[in-house]
């Protein structure tokens, strides 16, 4: 206790008498980094520790509590160990708080307050000169792992139990979230129709799809609606946060399905020209089965290149002889649009080359020797036809032959030919011509 404010007790003779619990009021004298001396009127100046005015561990008393201010506080202890009055600020507060902690529940009034401290199990939150705490399971409407990041935040909160003698203020923020998000989601959907054209951000990621906040509920572009073409892992083309423009596509209750499968980038919408049958393409080998492999001609269109039309050659699997990556040009030799399939051949340009390069073949030949090609060409003609001559003249001399001196000379050969047939029928007749003649 300062002197000055010794004497003046001494004088005025108004030493006062504290009792434990008792709330006084008394004059600031002095601010220290741990604590604050207040002089209370008794005998022994009252000792206000940091933990006894804020549950804030990080305020600074001098910025709070000025020498010569005015404060209420609560008698903890009369005398200590040390003979010093025990003050607390903060707990009188606490008590104060208690009711307007009963009123804010009563009319589940919405709180504003700050997180002091991230628990293992919630948020401890200040709000006024009060402390509430939010469980872990209360703080979010989806499961958070890590709750340090709301350390220092303002959230709002309502309370679910107030129970001043068990010392238990609960907050709830996620019922807050759920009525907020429910609310944008009712706005959302009457704002929203099929086709229509809309903005959202990568909410998160998964092996099948992405989900996008629209800003009021979630929608899910699905792997087979983020392109044409094909798609292996939506985590190659999206990034968490990223800003999207999507198609919505369909409409059920709540669910909202999106698509970036659009009209203006369809690259079927001019295949029949470009891929028309007969034309040559030359596109990239995407992936390969045991009976072919299937070639990206661009983004979003495919063709089927069969095993049996990779090659002239006999090729047992498309790996022997291609690779994923691999350019080839190929000719189409089928186009189906209704079905959006197409055929492909190597094999085809392949036999087109070969018949191009024999008629070449043929020609250079027909231009280096032209001139002995004409004069040799009939020589060439009558070789064959001389030595053809004799038969086409003995088939008629055998059928015509009736002559005595002919007969023998034909059945010689047919003697040699065929033992039975000579004897059998040349002998009688050699037999009746004899005696005619005489």
């Amino acid at each position: 206790m300062s002197e000055e404010s010794f004497e003046q007790m001494l004088n005025s003779e108004e030493l006062v008498t504290i009792r434990n619990n008792e709330i006084v009021e008394g004059k600031v004298i002095d601010v220290k980094e741990d604590e604050i001396i207040v002089n209370i009127g008794y005998k022994a100046d009252g000792i206000l520790t940091k933990d006894e005015y804020s549950n804030n561990p990080d305020v600074n008393l001098k910025d709070e509590i000025h020498v010569d201010d005015t404060i209420t506080v609560k008698v903890l202890k009369v005398n200590d160990k040390d003979g010093q009055v025990i003050l607390t600020y903060k707990r009188l507060q606490q008590e104060k708080m208690n009711k307007v902690f009963e009123e804010a529940f009563e009319k589940q009034e919405v709180l504003t307050g700050t997180v002091i401290q991230a628990l293992k199990g919630g948020l401890s939150v200040a709000y006024q000169e009060g402390r509430v705490f939010i469980p872990a399971s209360l703080v979010s409407d989806i499961y958070e792992k890590d709750l340090s990041k709301y350390n220092n935040q303002e959230i709002q909160f309502v309370l679910t139990e107030v129970n001043p003698r068990k010392r238990r203020i609960i907050g709830d923020r996620k019922q807050l979230i759920e009525k907020e998000k429910k609310a944008a989601q009712e706005a959302l959907l009457a704002r929203i129709e099929v086709g229509m054209m809309v903005k959202g951000v990568v909410k998160n990621l998964t092996d099948f799809g992405a989900f996008i906040d629209l800003g009021g509920a979630d929608g899910l572009l699905h792997i087979s609606e983020m392109s044409w073409g094909r798609v292996d892992d939506p985590r190659k083309i999206f990034k968490v946060g990223e800003e999207v423009e999507v198609k919505v596509k369909d409409i059920s209750g709540n669910k909202i399905a999106l698509t970036m499968k659009l009209d203006s980038n369809n690259p079927w919408k001019d295949a029949a020209e470009k891929y028309a049958k007969g034309n040559v393409i030359v596109g990239k080998v995407a992936r390969m089965t045991d009976f072919g492999a299937f070639v990206e001609l661009e983004e979003g269109i495919d063709a089927l290149l069969h095993v049996s039309q990779i090659s002239i050659e006999h090729v047992d699997k498309p790996s022997d002889v291609l690779s994923v990556g691999q350019e080839v040009t190929a000719k189409i030799v089928d186009f189906n649009e209704e079905t959006k399939k197409i055929s492909l051949s190597i094999k085809s340009l392949q036999i087109e080359a070969q018949r191009a390069e024999a008629k070449k073949e043929r020609e250079d030949k027909e231009e280096e020797g032209e001139a002995p090609a004409v004069e040799e060409a009939p020589v060439a003609e009558e070789a064959p036809a001389a030595e053809e001559t004799p038969a086409v003249e003995e088939a008629p001399v055998a059928e015509e032959t009736s002559t005595e001196e002919e007969a023998p000379a034909e059945e010689a050969p047919a003697e040699e030919a065929s033992a039975e047939e000579a004897p059998a029928e040349e002998a009688p007749v050699a037999d009746e011509q004899a005696p005619a003649e005489e």
